[in-house]
This record gives C-alpha cells, structure tokens and sequence, in this order.
C-alpha cells in the first residue's frame, strides 16, 4: 500500500481513538467544562473522519487506491469507502 492511502487509514484510525476517548472522558467526567472539551473532540472527530472519507473516495475515482493491506475506511480489505447513488 502507498504511503499516501496508509496514512489515510491511519487518519481513520485516529479518529476512532478521539471518538472512544471523547465518550470516555465524558462517561468520566465530574464538570461541564471537562464536558464541552470531549464535546469538541467528538465533533472534530467525526469531521475529520468525513474529510478522509472522501479523500479516500477521490483516490478511489482517480485509480490512485491500492488498499490491499489493511482494513480501510470502508471496513474491509483496505477498500476506500464505496460512493451511494
């Protein structure tokens, strides 16, 4: 797998870990400003997840995505996620 894609999934990964921090510190929390700071993390997570979607989709269209490695945005064998018509 390029660099390039590998680093997108890596994007996608991190983004999982700032969801799973985001509920835990929330779950955690003892004040509504800890609350407000997992809120944004949460929101930027899922924003940055969207962005790398559909980078990864535009790598898919221009032929530029070799996934073959590694389990991808779209959750399986490293294919970039799938466009919806």
């Amino acid at each position: 797998m390029r660099a390039n894609n590998r680093n997108l999934l890596r994007v996608m990964e991190l983004t999982r870990e700032m969801l799973a921090l985001a509920d835990e510190g929330d779950r955690d929390r003892d004040d509504d400003t800890c609350g407000i700071i997992y809120g944004i993390l949460r929101d930027a997570a899922y924003h940055l997840r969207k962005l790398t979607e559909e980078e990864c989709l535009r790598h898919q269209r221009g032929d530029k995505w070799d996934g073959d490695d590694h389990a991808g945005p779209g959750g399986d064998g490293g294919e970039a996620p799938q466009e919806h018509t």
